[in-house]
């Protein structure tokens, strides 16, 4: 049997044995309802809360800054959705061109129903355009902004304290999609200002169907969810206890082992890179190298497709992406290598490695091994490769 090599941990990361297994007597014995008034559910509760404890020391926050929700699909719109209908039609929304489906398809949404909405470019290298940022931002008298901390695809770490300065000094509200940093750089919401920021377990070793949303104090919103009167009636639906308690566990081992593992991952990810470059000809980083996550990799090759990459690799045991999951399945090249001028010949060759806790260099020296005779393999039945292009198409 093929081994397994996942390289997709921006997708989805394998449940770390502590998060599960902290679960587990919550779908045994300790079963009960955290809003009866009875004991039995009462003593569920007191778990509840010391997790919302547990979760806000990971990034800083007060406990009562923080609202459980299913996913950062649902804390992304529950604070841009929320924040615009509290302030009404007249808020301005200011996103970026790069930012995760979960963010901009709310945002067109509400272009849709008439609020100004404002996608902010980006450079070559992935780096937001502060200049048309800033200009937007002194041009709005009441805006709701939402700009990743970092980006799904390439890994590109925006200037997040700059960012929140800037909309601190025009009175913007901001919003941070934090889901790709999250257990991989610190994140301090007292140092760097935001008023709210989304978060998803799945991404840092806890079960996919659990998040969280911050909300500084203060902060205005009208609730996403309805109903009855959990998270301070700011988010109805009954309390998913076990996955709390699991996302609780998360955040407690990535802040107890994140230095190391920064200086791990970004080892494997640079050896990684280096091998690609020496190994395969015409291919290309796509994003800053010094402005990005430790555990991600972003590059293009040209003349051929990633999805056939992919699949190639996955007949090898290796798992990769050719961008954010939940754009897959389209052979439409990704909009955030479109958004970064990536040339046509390499637009369709992007594909990323997205490396965990749970890596190894032998995984990485194995994808080093695969990879090189399936680039070649797939350049040779290309028809668009160089060798096989009528004269001067490439030039």
């Amino acid at each position: 049997m093929t081994k397994t090599v996942y390289f997709d941990n921006n997708a989805t990361t394998r449940v770390a044995d502590e998060a599960r297994d902290v679960m587990l007597p919550f779908l045994g014995e300790l079963y009960g309802n955290p809003s009866s008034m009875h004991a039995f559910g009462g003593q569920i509760a007191k778990f509840v809360e010391r997790s919302r404890e547990e979760v806000a020391k990971f990034i800083n926050a007060e406990p009562d800054e923080i609202i459980f929700t299913s996913c950062a699909t649902e804390s992304d719109n529950a604070a841009i959705r929320g924040a615009a209908e509290y302030i009404g039609s007249s808020a301005k929304i200011i996103t970026s061109q790069v930012e995760h489906p979960a963010v901009l398809q709310p945002c067109r949404r509400l272009k849709a129903l008439g609020h100004d909405v404002v996608e902010i470019g980006v450079d070559s290298l992935g780096r937001l355009d502060l200049d048309q940022f800033k200009s937007q931002l002194a041009n709005s008298q009441k805006a709701v902004v939402s700009i990743m901390w970092a980006n799904n695809e390439t890994g590109i770490v925006f200037p997040m304290d700059e960012i929140a300065q800037l909309c601190k000094q025009y009175g913007a509200l901001l919003h941070t999609d934090a889901v790709q940093v999250a257990g991989k750089i610190p994140v301090d919401v007292k140092k760097t200002p935001v008023d709210m920021l989304s978060m998803s377990g799945h991404k840092f070793h806890a079960p996919k169907g659990i998040g969280f949303l911050y909300v500084r104090r203060g902060t205005k919103l009208k609730p996403f969810m309805l109903g009855g009167h959990q998270e301070s009636a700011r988010r109805a639906g009954t309390e998913n206890v076990p996955y709390i308690v699991s996302l609780a566990k998360a955040c407690e081992l990535a802040r107890l082992n994140m230095a190391e593992e920064q200086e791990s991952l970004a080892a494997m990810r640079d050896r990684l890179e280096e091998g690609i470059l020496k190994s395969c000809p015409n291919v290309r980083v796509n994003g800053d190298p010094k402005l990005r996550l430790p555990n991600t990799l972003n590059v293009s090759f040209e003349y051929i497709e990633g999805e056939a990459i992919a699949y190639k690799l996955s007949d090898e045991g290796i798992c990769i992406s050719t961008g954010s999951a939940c754009a897959s399945g389209s052979l439409e090249p990704s909009h955030v290598i479109r958004a970064m001028g990536v040339p046509f010949t390499a637009l369709h060759g992007s594909v990323r490695f997205s490396l965990s806790r749970y890596n190894t260099m032998e995984e990485v020296e194995y994808v080093l091994k695969k990879l090189p005779p399936v680039i070649k393999e797939l350049r040779d039945l290309s028809p668009f490769g160089p060798d096989n292009a009528p004269p001067d198409l490439f030039k």
